[in-house]
């Protein structure tokens, strides 16, 4: 294949093209870091999963995408946004109650995403979105239970239901509706000169 000077605009173009596709990348494109040292000590252990444990179930936590990622956003193909997990809101964390039942939280809150066999005293409702634009959110709402009532449970700082609506469908836009103006009604009606 010979490139003459004609065809240069095109070649340019057309590298240039490819070279925004392979920076915006194909299935997503986030910056990751080599992963820590990790200690396998008991003690480190214990500390890690109540770390862990403690960040997960400190509320909803959002990571929005940079200006840059935001830019190249526009070359990479078209991402849906994915729900998993159960979402649980505000006004239905402040309806669950210390010594409900299993059934009245199920009543509640829904079906426990999971259930562990080696702690069955624990129901996790995780929560995942992951936007077509990169937004990230996840939350996590844990319930511990003792003789089948309620303990305690963790979670909070959780959206409402009507920040999540908006979240997915993105704004309302409510238009308030008003009754006739004063200048309309008084056009309308007949004068009768004497």
């Amino acid at each position: 294949m010979r490139i003459t000077i004609a065809d240069l605009p095109r070649f340019y173009a057309a590298a240039a093209a490819c070279a925004l596709l392979t920076l915006a990348g194909c299935s997503s494109w986030r910056q990751t870091q080599p992963a820590a040292a990790v200690s396998t000590a008991p003690a480190a252990i214990a500390a890690d999963a109540s770390q862990s444990a403690a960040s997960a179930n400190a509320g909803a936590q959002t990571t929005s995408v940079t200006q840059l990622q935001k830019f190249f956003w526009v070359f990479s193909p078209y991402r849906p946004d994915i729900q998993q997990g159960n979402f649980v809101s505000q006004e239905m964390l402040a309806q669950l109650k210390v010594g409900q039942t299993r059934d009245q939280v199920k009543f509640i809150l829904g079906t426990p995403l999971l259930t562990d066999a080696f702690h069955g005293d624990r129901w996790d409702y995780p929560f995942y979105l992951a936007r077509g634009n990169g937004e990230l959110t996840k939350a996590r709402v844990t319930v511990y239970f003792k003789d089948d009532k309620v303990e305690r449970f963790d979670g909070g700082n959780l959206p409402t239901e009507k920040e999540y609506i908006a979240r997915i469908a993105g704004p309302a836009k409510t238009a308030a509706k008003e009754g006739p103006k004063k200048e309309e009604a008084g056009s309308a009606s007949i004068q009768i000169k004497k």
